[in-house]
């Protein structure tokens, strides 16, 4: 059995259901490595047992601010691996610190590397010496795990061979969305003063994530629901709930008042990962509005608990886990009179909705822990495989100076 080393920044819950049904299938001997285990945002906490084996370069964050010029980063990195002798490395990426560090590792001492990416062409504009840089970076790898078909497509531009990159890297755990969404979705109809069912987002307060463009969207839906342009008495008027912290806050509550849809549109904070699923139990749809977005893992949050959703056409995940008029539509995320028409549509057929719902949870069944743990297993045997990587002292030199910014 090979011995992996996977490099995360630190262990959210969405790791932990992938890299356990990794090692609980007996893939590889695992071990995850993180730069810390601070909890800043609460969320660190599991109920299951690890089947992985746990190291982290500075507990409790201690001394991660002086890292500098990532000079600490690298020697504690060399450390740490030189310990664990991986015969494989798996990166997050090609642009964190560590990743860089555990790849400059992996080179020195000719252990292939897997990239695991979740990066899409169209995420954000590309400049030419960028693209140049990484694909010297990608270069270095011998094989690829993708989050879905998109990213695959951009590793593939980047330089790794077809048959060498594989797909299933954005996953969560389905079954404990599942299973909380059900004991949770037979409450009270009433929730904080709110009728349900309801649209819910859940997103970090951040530009990106085009939130006062989905309240304004939001009250052209309201407005279409007015007795002068469509019977209200055939329709459930949703009201929206938003979860998520940010410094765009202001300018959320702000457009909320200049769109009259105050006592509509509720702020309820940031949810920790225990407590998302009561409000995925409760809503009757959801909506992921991003300009840009690598993925979106709300999305496959929201579709293991059964919900139809609306997922921007910007968002990774869109390609793969939206069907149009299946278990939901996509959109411009620009477009908001498209976004009011896909509220109301959704809003207006409960028959209709529920049927997504069920038709969200077929489809995300087929990209969970298991699949990624079986992309894993395909990424590592094929970079066993690989011929070792020659590596010139151009790429050496790009990922000396990149380790040192």
């Amino acid at each position: 059995m090979p011995r992996v080393a996977a490099i995360i920044v630190n262990l959210v819950p969405y790791h932990h259901a992938r890299w356990n049904a990794c090692a609980a299938a007996g893939v590889a001997e695992t071990h995850l490595v993180e730069i810390t285990d601070r909890d800043e945002f609460k969320v660190l906490e599991f109920a299951s047992e690890s089947a992985f084996t746990r190291h982290t370069l500075f507990p409790k964050g201690k001394g991660i601010k002086s890292l500098g010029g990532s000079e600490l980063l690298s020697m504690t990195m060399q450390e740490t691996l030189d310990s664990i002798r991986p015969n494989v490395v798996c990166v997050s990426g090609w642009g964190l610190s560590v990743s860089l560090a555990a790849m400059k590792w992996a080179v020195t001492r000719s252990v292939p590397i897997v990239m695991l990416s979740e990066s899409n062409e169209f995420d954000e504009q590309r400049s030419t010496i960028k693209e140049w840089i990484k694909r010297r970076l990608v270069g270095l790898c011998s094989a690829g795990l993708a989050g879905g078909s998109p990213q695959a497509d951009y590793l593939v531009k980047l330089g790794l061979p077809r048959d060498r990159v594989f797909m299933g890297y954005d996953v969560v755990d389905n079954g404990f969305f599942d299973e909380k969404s059900k004991e949770l979705g037979s409450g009270s109809s009433e929730l904080e003063g709110v009728k349900r069912p309801y649209f819910f987002a859940c997103a970090r307060f951040g530009k990106k994530k085009n939130l006062p463009g989905l309240i304004r969207s939001y009250a052209r839906y309201r407005n279409l629901l007015k007795p002068s342009t469509l019977d209200a008495r055939r329709s459930t008027v949703f009201d929206l709930l938003i979860a998520g912290e940010g410094e765009q806050r202001a300018e959320i509550e702000c457009t909320i008042k200049e769109c009259g849809v105050t006592g509509h549109v509720h702020l309820i904070g940031a949810k920790g990962y225990h407590e998302l699923p009561f409000y995925y139990a409760n809503a009757g749809a959801f909506i992921h509005a991003s300009t840009t977005e690598q993925w979106g893992l709300v999305v496959n949050e929201a579709m293991a608990s059964g919900l139809p959703v609306l997922v921007s056409n910007r968002c990774g995940c869109a390609a793969d886990l939206v069907k149009e008029g299946v278990n939901g539509w996509t959109f411009d995320p620009t477009n908001e009179e498209q976004i009011a028409d896909l509220m109301l549509r959704i809003s207006c057929d409960e028959d209709g909705r529920l049927k997504m719902g069920k038709k969200s949870q077929e489809i995300i069944a087929e990209w969970g822990p298991d699949r990624f743990a079986s992309g894993v297993k395909s990424a590592v045997d094929t970079a066993l495989a690989a011929p070792r990587k020659k590596v010139g002292l151009l790429d050496r030199m790009i990922l000396w100076a990149m380790t040192r910014r």
